[in-house]
């Protein structure tokens, strides 16, 4: 099984992932393909994705039996902490509040 999640991507990539992958969400896909249709998507989307940012989730024999490729901009990011995914959320400073 794969998933990816797009991000500010283009309404043409997402319509030709619908051709392999079901789209549960707006930019979430989600899918059984084989290993080199999954890989010739993700370059795909790479390619294509343009100011966005793509994450593919994939299985792998992990503690949390998934790993996980990314590219682009992405409003979370990934942080492999010893073996174990965390999401960082990026802290947004407003100028306008003092400290």
């Amino acid at each position: 099984m794969v998933i990816l999640i797009l991000e500010k991507a283009p309404t043409t990539l997402k319509g030709e992932l619908t051709r392999w992958l079901l789209e549960l969400r707006p930019g979430v896909f989600v899918g059984q393909v084989s290993a080199l249709v999954r890989e010739a998507l993700f370059e795909r989307c790479r390619a294509r994705i343009g100011q966005g940012g793509v994450l593919m989730l994939v299985p792998a024999q992990t503690e949390q039996g998934f790993r996980a490729i990314t590219a682009g901009r992405l409003s979370r990011e990934l942080v492999d902490a010893e073996g174990l995914y965390l999401v960082r959320v990026p802290h947004k400073i407003d100028p306008s509040v003092p400290f």
